[in-house]
């Protein structure tokens, strides 16, 4: 398994070192136009730098917590949703990882995601329609891919890429409209700076106007390169910790199929769900998505395993895709995983998720839920003044 994930982070680290050549490149490009003196590259550069190491450090401190707030995650107990943490502690214990923060975000589009720096202070937020719509399976392949990609460190990784596209495309927008707001950056020289060669400096400026509307494309693909090669691995990962690929996979398609939109959900935050939040109405599963690869893709190799090791995984990929393995599986071929019955648990029903997903997003909000004998179950909000409650029905007190 550790070669599985030392062999990823390398490709990780060769898409990054690639990102970081584009934002060296830009940085010193619109320096030598900016500036036309011999230090004038090395002063771009060195910006550039610097407004990358600025956002990385407000990423790490507290990106997560922004990221949580952004999404308007709300941390809970084990009261709130008893399935969820047994699961959650089933993947963490497969994983030898430590219990992660677990948060629910009260909405009704199924989705889920992973943030932290590092195992020990890792979060793991699912949405009250995930866990409405799922049954036991499903949500322990959902949980295992978020769990994988704790294990592989993924989010670092792409918080350090995301931030490096942050940077690019901000130096980018900076000098396109500084270069817009100063009539395209027409400016007299001095008889010193005309001395070395007006031409030489209009083709650097050209150079760097070129470069600043290319750069974050090129960074945007890589970017997507790094965020869809890690999906493949955390499938792979969520097929082999739970040993049934068939939850991971109709979990999919679940997701793939809501048509309900996730309000918390922006182009900055999508990247880190499962399933690309933003996807339109009635998105058909071979559409494919921004940074995740086609769930229709994933679900067909998913499907394809004989076994639930990393080398079924690699095997199917190859059929499926007709490409070369994302994964390398010459360290597992003595690696045997077999795929392990379906649980007990049938389908979930529209009605029962309608409920389902009701009750997740009452109990997140607060509110206690007493039962009568009489069948009736009252929903108590959090800011109920009494410590006694009457039944409607029967007229029986019950506390609060």
């Amino acid at each position: 398994m550790w070669e599985q994930i030392h062999a990823n982070k390398r490709n990780s680290l060769l898409l990054m070192v690639l990102m970081a050549v584009v934002l060296g490149g830009l940085g010193y490009l619109i320096g030598m136009s900016v500036t036309p003196t011999p230090y004038g590259g090395a002063f771009g550069l060195a910006i550039a730098l610097c407004i990358w190491m600025i956002l990385a450090m407000v990423s790490f401190s507290s990106g997560d917590a922004i990221f949580l707030a952004a999404s308007k995650a709300t941390p809970v107990t084990k009261d709130v949703h008893p399935q969820l943490f047994n699961v959650v502690e089933e993947m963490a214990i497969a994983a030898q990882l430590p219990m992660p923060k677990i948060y629910i975000i009260n909405d009704p589009a199924p989705n889920a995601f992973a943030t932290g720096r590092n195992p020990e202070k890792a979060s793991l937020a699912v949405t009250a329609g995930l866990l409405g719509r799922l049954n036991r399976d499903e949500l322990q392949g959902v949980v295992a891919h978020e769990m994988s990609h704790i294990l592989n460190r993924d989010i670092l990784f792409v918080t350090v890429a995301g931030v490096m596209l942050g940077a690019i495309t901000l130096i980018s927008e900076v000098f396109l409209r500084g270069l817009f707001y100063s009539s395209l950056g027409g400016r007299r020289y001095s008889s010193r700076e005309r001395g070395k060669g007006d031409g030489a400096q209009a083709i650097i400026m050209i150079i760097a106007i070129v470069a600043a509307i290319l750069a974050p494309i090129m960074a945007t693909l890589l970017y997507f390169a790094l965020s869809r090669s890690r999906e493949y691995l955390a499938d792979a990962g969520g097929a082999r910790l739970t040993r049934y690929p068939e939850g991971l996979a109709s979990a999919l398609e679940k997701i793939s199929q809501n048509t309900v939109p996730l309000a918390s959900a922006n182009k900055i935050t999508a990247p880190m769900y499962i399933v690309n939040p933003l996807q339109e109405a009635g998105m058909k599963l071979s559409d494919w998505t921004s940074t995740h690869p086609p769930i229709s893709e994933r679900v067909k190799i998913l499907r394809g395993m004989s076994g639930a090791s990393f080398t079924d995984y690699s095997e199917a990929f190859k059929k499926t895709t007709k490409h070369s393995t994302p994964i390398p599986s010459s360290a597992l071929k003595d690696e045997t995983v077999e795929i392990r019955p379906a649980s007990k648990q049938g389908p979930v029903s529209s009605k029962e998720q309608f409920r389902n997903i009701g009750d997740v997003m009452f109990k997140t909000s607060g509110f206690k839920f007493v039962n009568c004998n009489c069948g009736i179950r009252m929903k108590i909000p959090p800011n109920f003044g009494s410590g006694t409650v009457q039944c409607p029905r029967c007229g029986t007190l019950h506390e609060v």
